[in-house]
């Protein structure tokens, strides 16, 4: 009994429990819909693990909102609400792309270059929004909504200016190629990389169709360093204090406002990061005109709940957020399944994370009944 109540307590469990309702919904809907929930979820696998090129397709789109939700989980330690991410993750493409076109330095130079510029912009947005709650008092939720739009407007004007505008397109010129992280760009398109793949079925499904880069790695080291900042250093005991209680924190002598800042400027950074990663890695290697937000930062969101705010959970998270939106694809292509049903499913699944009380809850109880029929 008590094995079981403590397993019910964990985390993971109320995870769990959360994408199984948010699946179970899904089922029900493509039921009412008239699909067979087997067939799409048979689908839904195919989509993500039949080849090797859907697989890397797969953490290819995870990788950015990976990132997005280890820096709106760092915030959310420091009590802090990101929502706008998403307007750091677009200004860290803006300064990227820029550095990326107007320098055109060896790649050992170059790549840091445009990887820098990309944490520096995001930092100083995020910085900004810690700086007005810090200072006087206004919500991170409603400056990050405001810049978000900001960083919405300023992406397309620079889109459409004479000096990055790419002619009879929607999106700016690519960065220089010295600037790419994309592994084995220069050798899969030369004669002889053609030619070796050509033999190598496994490899060109990869190395061709996908744009595969170092982003991941970068990704799984940050979730890596976040998680020691946060729980084996003073600094991260000092961010988290400030999340839990920021009256007992700051009688304790830890500065609220200076933390407040610090984590807005780390967590702007993370994004800035993750946008830089992007362009550097996957093609064209630019920005377009923006329709509508990306959503990238906003996914974070989702990653970051999903893995209550773990910056290693995010990692999984966030791989599990991808592989549902790529795979939604072959919903669509073998089924006719709408798109909406993943974005519903995606809801459901947030709901429920939100009412993960309600798991340990039921141990609790469990727990009592177990010890009055032990009496």
């Amino acid at each position: 009994m008590q094995t079981t109540v403590k397993i019910l307590k964990r985390p993971f469990t109320s995870t769990l429990f959360a994408i199984l309702c948010g699946l179970l919904v899904a089922g029900i809907i493509l039921i009412v819909s008239g699909y067979d929930p087997i067939a799409a979820l048979g689908a839904l696998f195919r989509g993500i693990f039949s080849r090797p090129k859907y697989i890397f397709k797969v953490i290819e789109k995870s990788t950015p909102i990976i990132l997005t939700g280890i820096s709106v989980a760092f915030a959310f330690k420091t009590g802090l609400f990101n929502m706008g991410a998403e307007g750091q993750y677009i200004i860290g493409s803006v300064a990227s792309m820029i550095v990326g076109v107007k320098l055109n330095l060896p790649p050992v130079i170059q790549i840091p270059m445009v990887i820098l510029a990309g944490m520096l912009a995001g930092a100083i947005y995020g910085g900004l929004v810690g700086i007005l709650k810090a200072r006087f008092g206004i919500h991170e939720v409603i400056t990050g909504i405001m810049f978000n739009w900001i960083a919405f407007y300023l992406c397309n004007f620079v889109v459409d200016s004479q000096i990055f505008h790419k002619p009879n397109t929607m999106r700016s010129l690519s960065i220089n190629e010295s600037g790419f992280t994309t592994l084995f760009y220069k050798w899969k398109n030369s004669k002889e990389g053609i030619e070796y793949l050509k033999h190598n079925k496994w490899l060109s499904d990869i190395l061709l169709k996908t744009d595969v880069n170092i982003g991941i790695i970068v990704a799984i080291v940050v979730a890596i360093i976040v998680w020691f900042l946060l729980y084996k250093t003073t600094i991260g005991y000092g961010i988290r204090a400030v999340g839990l209680n920021s009256k007992a924190a700051e009688f304790a002598g830890i500065g609220v406002k200076r933390n407040i800042m610090a984590a807005m400027t780390i967590s702007g950074a993370i994004c800035g990061l993750a946008a830089a990663l992007t362009i550097t890695g996957t093609s064209p290697h630019a920005i377009f005109k923006l329709g509508m937000f990306e959503n990238v930062g906003f996914n974070g969101l989702f990653v970051a709940l999903i893995a209550h705010t773990s910056p290693i959970a995010c990692i999984l998270s966030g791989l599990f957020f991808g592989g549902l939106s790529y795979g939604g694809n072959a919903l669509q292509m073998d089924l006719g399944v709408p798109s909406e049903i993943i974005s519903i499913t995606m809801g459901s699944i947030l709901f429920f994370v939100s009412l993960t009380d309600v798991v340990p809850m039921l141990a609790d109880r469990l727990a009592k009944r177990g010890n009055k029929n032990a009496k």
